[in-house]
């Protein structure tokens, strides 16, 4: 008797497309679909092809290929080679071609295009169907549970499989248990004490913004259009035109309580509350961009368009930066330790642990910090194409594996360590206004709690995100103007 085909298959690169595996996993589970995924490739074992073969041969319902470039082989300069699949990728996908013809299974291949990538990646792909994950995920997942239902794929009475839980949480995560203790959390919020106002300028047109603002880098100012904004006060600005001083008087000039801003208030008038928040936002981002530059730190610009920044060679030639524990006695031998912001990565050159920031006016005011990793080649210049592009496609592969054993501790180290890297004279500040420097802290925010956990060690305990998956709001961080 034929067994029952009641399986969805999903094959993928890893370990670059595991984080979208593991999603896309964990969503079918909770939809009734019994889902079979390499769990022992994704701990970084090897595959069993034994079991991969009997589950597309016999009981598989849909072979699900995560379609990205990462499917291909690479060449000498990391580039994928169009054509030439992976060798364990061409393994599964040539079974399940040859088990759909031979059962006459229609549809039973299913591509889901993460990356956008053509329709011609290797031979096949072009006959298949392709359902696109590109732009939202969870719009690919929608039209994937269409043809899921259309196909009558099995479902199961269980809304969740134990087995995959239990293989996630004890294999994959191996949390361990939560206990009663007085234990110190670090955020990755890094408050902002705000002066009581700050202002925002109409000026008569863009070209007057932008001139001023290009001349004007005493203080912190920010330009949307023909608005600008700053913490100092103006009653005019004055520029070099032509060789010649020329003022120019804006033609609003607003004060905002930066109380009212946190608070709220109602306005029919210009500027109202949303807008004055906004011009906060991108005032903040000016910020904390001089405050890295102040450092001479190296700028990395991330897929999402958002600046990651990071310490080279020639701000910090040790590699490595001495940091310091809040709390912590000063006389304790534990207090103060040293951790590497470079290092050297196989042959390939260095890497570097980098922040980005998202501004965040509650519950607190202050930079949310994420931590990156990027790759330079010579510990300055970030890896590149033979045309000088910057190789992204190189860089986010690769940090995936060298933060993949990094544990919760060494985040936190990372980013206290790049905080204290910051001070010049035992100080993080900067002016913001004629009477108003900001002093940053050392340390991000920090809680007490009375609960605790033991963070498990070894090198079978892998993260399955390098970073957190949250949206960036909409906004620009206008560094250039």
């Amino acid at each position: 008797m034929e067994e029952k085909r009641n399986i969805i298959f999903i094959g993928h690169a890893s370990p670059e497309d595991d984080d979208f595996t593991i999603w896309l996993a964990s969503r079918l589970q909770l939809l009734g679909y019994e889902v079979w995924i390499d769990k022992e490739q994704l701990l970084g074992g090897e595959k069993f092809w034994q079991d991969i073969d009997l589950i597309i041969r016999n009981k598989a319902s849909k072979y699900l290929l995560v379609y990205s470039k990462n499917i291909c082989q690479k060449d000498e300069n990391y580039n994928s080679i169009p054509g030439k699949l992976k060798d364990g990728i061409s393994k599964e996908f040539n079974l399940a071609d040859s088990i759909a013809k031979q059962n006459k299974l229609n549809d039973f291949i299913l591509l889901l295009n993460l990356d956008g990538s053509d329709f011609n990646l290797f031979i096949d792909a072009p006959r298949l169907n392709q359902i696109p994950f590109l732009s939202n995920w969870a719009d690919g997942l929608n039209q994937l549970i269409k043809k899921l239902h259309k196909d009558n794929v099995p479902t199961t009475n269980e809304i969740n499989d134990p087995n995959f839980g239990s293989w996630y949480q004890n294999k994959y995560l191996l949390v361990g248990n939560v206990e009663e203790k007085r234990e110190l959390y670090h955020s990755n919020w890094w408050e902002i004490r705000l002066p009581e106002c700050f202002y925002i300028y109409k000026l008569n047109n863009e070209t007057q913004a932008r001139e001023i603002i290009h001349q004007n880098n005493v203080f912190p100012m920010a330009r949307v259009g023909n608005v600008l904004t700053s913490f100092e006060n103006y009653s005019k600005f004055q520029i070099i035109y032509q060789g010649d001083p020329l003022d120019i008087a804006p033609e609003g000039i607003f004060k905002i309580t930066t109380k009212d801003v946190l608070l709220g208030f109602d306005s029919e008038q210009y500027p109202g509350h949303k807008d004055c928040e906004n011009n906060l936002k991108y005032l903040l981002n000016r910020v904390f961009f001089l405050l890295m530059k102040n450092r001479d730190l190296s700028i990395y610009e991330m897929a999402n368009k958002k600046y990651a920044y990071y310490y080279t060679l020639g701000n910090l030639p040790s590699s490595k930066v001495q940091f310091s524990y809040p709390y912590r006695p000063s006389k304790s031998k534990n207090k103060y330790r040293w951790k590497n912001l470079i290092g050297d990565y196989v042959t390939l050159g260095k890497w570097h642990y980098a922040i980005s920031s998202k501004v965040i006016l509650s519950p607190i005011v202050a930079f949310s910090l994420k931590g990156h990793i990027t790759f330079t080649s010579d510990g300055y210049n970030l890896w590149q194409y033979p045309d000088g592009e910057i190789n992204k496609e190189k860089i986010h592969s690769n940090r995936r594996k060298k933060g993949r054993l990094f544990f919760n501790e060494e985040w936190r180290d990372l980013m206290l360590a790049f905080l204290y890297g910051l001070r010049k004279n035992g100080k993080i500040e900067l002016p913001l206004s004629s009477d108003y420097v900001l002093e940053m802290s050392q340390y991000p925010v920090n809680f007490w709690s009375e609960f605790g956990y033991l963070d498990p060690r070894g090198a079978d305990r892998q993260g399955i995100l390098l970073e957190n998956n949250f949206e960036y709001e909409n906004t620009e961080d206008n560094l250039d103007d």
